[in-house]
Parts: structure tokens; sequence; C-alpha cells
């Protein structure tokens, strides 16, 4: 059996004050609100609750200085409940907050390189200039006397426990309305349409969220968020992978095979590259430095070039003839004159 008297740090022969001081010291230290996320403190939270509930009650606590009371299965609600009743708290009723809300801003990706100022256009709702947002004429609840909520008792391993809980005539209100507002029908907001200039930053990823805290729907416990998802227009040319831009640079037969100095399109202009000799369908040629922020500022991306060979699908006759004359050359064997031509005569017949 686990010691209660050690666990709340107070001898056998304590008095009951000296117990219900004791728990309250340590209920406050280790209760969960104080130590979100920390697991040993919510499990010192039981245990002290578990020696409180035992101790505090006489007939247990003979029955445990006996031997005779085994561990309790015990629920976390029953412990906030103990803790309550122990405390005497009584749970206050929260206005409810704005819903958040999200709108869309559309930018070039040449935007993206400085980042850029943008207007969005939203709806929000906005309290009732009519009904002062109090949705029209009000009366208190007679369920709840105007309190929002309601108080019932049920039985639990620490006998019969006081529960509250929002009042389900008001829905937690406090009021229920005696006549309706005819502008807001109740609701006690109304829709807006609003205009905001915001900030994309540099380098802002397509389909993430930009927060602007307080420009959601207003409410009587404060106003929501507003998220801006951003939308890059497609590029003419270039293509977006994070912060590393990718051209398509298509090239022909002789520029692949002599090597060709090319502009490739960047963010901030033309970018001379030297292609060499022999150079290969698929080939990646990175420019860095050339592409997107990063995000936080920490320098840029690449631009990646990548060529594609560009094969001619018709050649004049003195094309054919030069191509004929190269394949010969480097030993390549090539269909000969003619050929096709007769192949699709073969097939008219």
């Amino acid at each position: 059996m686990k010691d209660y008297y050690a666990i709340l740090g107070v001898s056998r022969e304590a008095t009951q004050e000296e117990i219900k001081r004791a728990y309250r010291q340590l209920a406050l230290k280790y209760h969960p609100d104080r130590n979100p996320g920390d697991k040993a403190a919510e499990e010192r939270f039981k245990e002290i609750n578990e020696a409180y509930a035992v101790l505090s009650d006489p007939e247990r606590r003979a029955q445990y200085d006996r031997g005779l009371l085994g561990e309790p299965e015990l629920r976390m609600e029953d412990l906030f409940d103990l803790f309550g009743q122990v405390f005497g708290f009584r749970p206050t009723r929260q206005a409810p907050r704005g819903e958040d809300l999200e709108v869309q801003a559309e930018v070039e990706l040449q935007d993206l390189l400085h980042g850029k100022e943008v207007e969005v256009a939203y709806a929000r709702l906005v309290p009732c200039e009519a009904c002062g947002g109090q949705g029209g004429q009000r009366a208190p609840c007679p369920t709840c006397g105007g309190q929002g909520v309601v108080e019932t008792y049920r039985r639990g391993f620490f006998g019969t426990l006081l529960q509250r809980s929002a009042c389900p005539h008001c829905r937690g209100q406090g009021f229920l309305l005696k006549e309706a507002c005819p502008t807001c029908h109740g609701r006690g907001r109304v829709a807006r349409e609003e205009r905001l200039t915001v900030r994309i930053p540099p380098g802002m990823d397509e389909g993430h969220l930009l927060r602007v805290p307080g420009y959601g729907n207003l409410a009587p416990g404060g106003p929501g968020d507003l998220y801006v998802r951003l939308k890059v227009r497609p590029h003419p040319t270039l293509e977006r992978e994070g912060a590393d831009l990718v051209y398509r640079l298509k090239i022909g037969l002789a520029q692949a095979a002599l090597g060709v100095r090319v502009e490739v399109p960047g963010l901030e202009g033309p970018i001379p590259l030297d292609l060499p000799p022999g150079t290969g369908h698929g080939e990646v040629f990175v420019l860095e430095g050339q592409g997107l922020p990063y995000p936080h500022g920490r320098g840029r991306g690449a631009l990646r070039v990548v060529v594609e060979l560009s094969v001619p699908r018709k050649l004049s006759p003195k094309a054919q003839k030069l191509l004929r004359a190269y394949a010969e050359e480097v030993g390549e064997e090539v269909a000969p004159e003619g050929f096709w031509e007769r192949l699709k005569g073969f097939f008219r017949k």
C-alpha cells in the first residue's frame, strides 16, 4: 500500500486541518494547469488526491490505518471534482471568442523575391449596431437564474460530488431572448465587408497560412484571427521546388555538340550560361543564389537549368546531307537516303 501520510508530508497523528492544509499546498503545486505536458506532475497530482480522499474521511482513514483499505481506481474527473470542492471553485462563464477566418491572396512568383504587400477582401461578423450586439431584448434564464451553469450531484469514489455544467436551457449564456433584433435576427452579429493590406514575406511557400491576429470574426470574448492562404500564379517559364527554381532549356543538336552561350530567365533578369561542348540531354546546371529566399533570411535557393535536347522533325535536303556526312565521319549507322519515303509508298499500295 502507498504511504498516504508520506505523500502529503504529514505525521500519522496529523489533525484533519493539518491534512487539509498540506493537501492544498501540494495540489496547487502539482495541478496539471500549472504543469502542462508534465506526466510526472500529473501522476503526483493523482497521488496527492488519492491520499487526501482517504485521510480526509475519518472512516476510510481508520480502515487505511488498519490495513483494510485497498488502493482505489480513480478517474481524473474525480480528482478535479475533489480539488474544486476543497478550494471552493465555481466555473466562470467566459464569453466565446470570435471564429477564425481564412482568405486567399494571389501573387506572382517574382513577388516572393522581396515580399509584397497585397490587399485582401473578405466578410467578417461584427456586433450588430442596432441592438448593441445583444441580439434583442434579454431576460435572465429561469433554469440557471442567469448564472449560465447548473449544479447536479453524483456519487463517485469520494462520495457525493457536486458537478457544475453549462445550462442546457440557455446553453451557458445565462439569458434568453424575449424579442429578437430585426436587423441581426437575434444573432447579435452581422456580416461586414472588410479590406485589409497584409505583407507576404519573401520566400513564403504556396498553400501556407499567414496569421493576422485579431482580424477574424468579432465576439464578446474577443476577435478571432484571420489566416491568409498564399496562391502563386504560374510563371511562364520557371517552376518552383521549395526555394529552388527550375528552368527547362531546349537546345539543338549542333548546340549540344559544339557548346553555346545562352541566356536563361531569372527573377531579376536574364542570366548568361555557357554550355560546354558535348552537353547531354537531361544534364543539370546549378546556378547558386538565383532561386527564392529561404525562410527567416538564410540566403537563397538555386536556379537549376535542365537541358532538353530538341531533335528536329523536318530537315531540308542540305541539312540531311550534312548530317549524313557527320554520321559517316563518326561511324554512326543511319537509314539509307529515301528509305522512309519508299516505306511510306509501300504502305500506300
